[in-house]
């Protein structure tokens, strides 16, 4: 095994304090994963306007009061608070910045909730709080031997540890590590925002943090960190062309000398239907007829009568381009004359949310819910038979893992970590994972939505099906030793 390391995550969100997506799991598990290991894992994320103190058991630091932050030539405090991510085999201390003037008055991460807009102050936001998360390293005489910053809310970080504190004692030999999770969402901002941040001028080129005369902060991350990583091996190709690249396949290429692709994993501690408290009725592989409750169960809450001989198929995702809802608008008609429920649970504002809705209110197998709360997702995966993922692109996917844990066969695009982690079914072969899909159209989604529902009707096929997905690992153990041999080694 690897000796062990101090290592400061440094993330936007992390579950259950806040969460908008994939990263915020990511943030709690693979933490937990690597404390597991031995390793001294601390976090340290926002505490946004919506965080609840009470709820999240979240408590003051006397030496982490008051700390004063730079920002844009002014000066503001942060305070950073203590809580834990915890499973049944270790806990990891998170540290939580809090802000008067940057995080308390608004009650959403990145995007104000009522305008579906991004806050105006984003750039100043996340400069205090990468500033604050090196600050509170000093302020607790902790010095970590590595600083793992995750997508663009950290990729300042190693620009000031080398820029800033390069000459610094304190960080001397202290390593940076930036990961990836989606490449399409850049923190890219107005050089007047790069002024703010009190980096030398000089950082401003094209060479540096700028792009398209834009300060970039996951470009800045790219190209100042140590060592880098993306969420899946396919996904780390990817980026280096012009169609998963969003504009910085140049950059990704330049450095694919560090750059490692290592497939996400879940916490199959939170995801796994054996013990789940969020369903009504816990199974295993040895008793999938349980599973059928949960059907039922999921068809009371969302409108439908649960039969046996019929399927459900479920998509849980943003309602954001990315993630295949134009494939799923221009398809209603042809999904509501299949012999199956589709369930659609998704947050999102804007039309894709009004063409979901209309379209999907001419149908009666067709179900939508505008939002997203962790008990309706377990109970999904819980209550369905198969999880379509038609994404345009999926840098890692986590819910073709949860469907894997949960007997629910996925039906999944051939992109990123989905095609890292789902391979096709061969009924004859008694191998595969899902049904998957390459082209992005429509015509090819529906292909495959129908191969998996002819799955469902031989049971035995169908049965071997999902013992099958449940026996495979998803669980973090396998990253979490690539990071800690490899990413993390001296």
């Amino acid at each position: 095994m690897a000796s062990s390391r101090s290592i400061l995550f440094v993330t936007g969100e992390v579950a259950p304090f806040v969460k908008t997506g994939g990263l915020a799991d990511v943030s709690a598990a693979l933490p937990l994963a690597l404390v597991e290991m031995g390793h001294d894992v601390r976090i340290i994320a926002p505490k946004y306007g919506n965080i609840s103190e009470r709820r999240n058991r979240i408590h003051e630091i006397k030496r982490l009061k008051d700390i004063p932050i730079e920002v844009n030539g002014k000066e503001s405090m942060a305070t950073v608070k203590s809580s834990q991510v915890v499973n049944t085999k270790s806990k990891v201390q998170v540290y939580l910045v809090t802000s008067d003037v940057y995080f308390e008055p608004n009650k959403g991460a990145y995007v104000n909730p009522k305008t579906g807009k991004e806050f105006p102050n984003n750039d100043e936001r996340f400069i205090f709080f990468q500033k604050a998360a090196i600050e509170t390293c000093f302020r607790l005489g902790w010095k970590p031997d590595i600083i793992h910053c995750n997508d663009w809310q950290t990729g300042l970080i190693p620009v000031m540890l080398k820029e800033l504190y390069g000459d610094d004692d304190f960080f001397k030999g202290t390593k940076s590590v930036f990961t990836v999770h989606n490449l399409g969402y850049q923190g890219e901002f107005p050089k007047a925002s790069f002024d703010k941040t009190g980096l030398d001028s000089s950082l401003f080129t094209a060479k540096g943090v700028a792009h398209n005369k834009n300060l970039n902060m996951m470009k800045a991350g790219l190209l100042f960190a140590d060592e880098v990583t993306t969420v899946s091996p396919t996904y780390a190709t990817e980026i280096t062309k012009k169609e998963n690249g969003a504009g910085l396949e140049s950059v990704v290429r330049k450095i694919k000398g560090k750059l490692t692709g290592i497939l996400n994993g879940v916490d199959t501690e939170e995801w796994n239907p054996s013990v789940d408290k969020l369903i009504d009725e816990k199974y295993d592989a040895d008793s999938l007829e349980d599973k059928y409750d949960n059907k039922k169960a999921l068809g009371k809450k969302v409108g439908f009568k649960a039969n046996e001989e019929r399927p459900v198929v479920c998509m849980i995702a943003r309602m954001v381009d990315q993630k295949g809802y134009d494939l799923i608008i221009e398809s209603l008609p042809e999904l509501g004359k299949l012999d199956a429920e589709f369930v659609i649970l998704g947050e999102g504002t804007g039309p894709i949310v009004k063409k979901l809705e209309k379209g999907a209110k001419k149908l009666d197998n067709v179900h939508v819910t505008i939002g997203y709360d962790e008990k309706s997702a377990h109970l999904m995966f819980a209550g369905s038979d198969f999880v379509l993922m038609p994404s345009k692109y999926e840098p890692s996917g986590l819910n073709q893992m949860y469907g894997m844990a949960y007997g629910t066969v996925p039906i999944v695009r051939a992109t990123g970590g989905l095609i890292d982690s789902v391979s096709q079914v061969d009924v004859a072969k008694g191998t595969g994972e899902g049904v998957l899909f390459k082209p992005y159209t429509s015509a090819a989604m529906l292909k495959a939505v129908n191969q998996a529902l002819s799955l469902y009707e031989d049971e035995e096929t169908f049965e071997d099906l999902q013992k099958r997905i449940m026996a495979v690992d998803v669980s973090w153990s396998n990253a979490a030793t690539t990071y800690s041999e490899d990413i993390y080694a001296d």
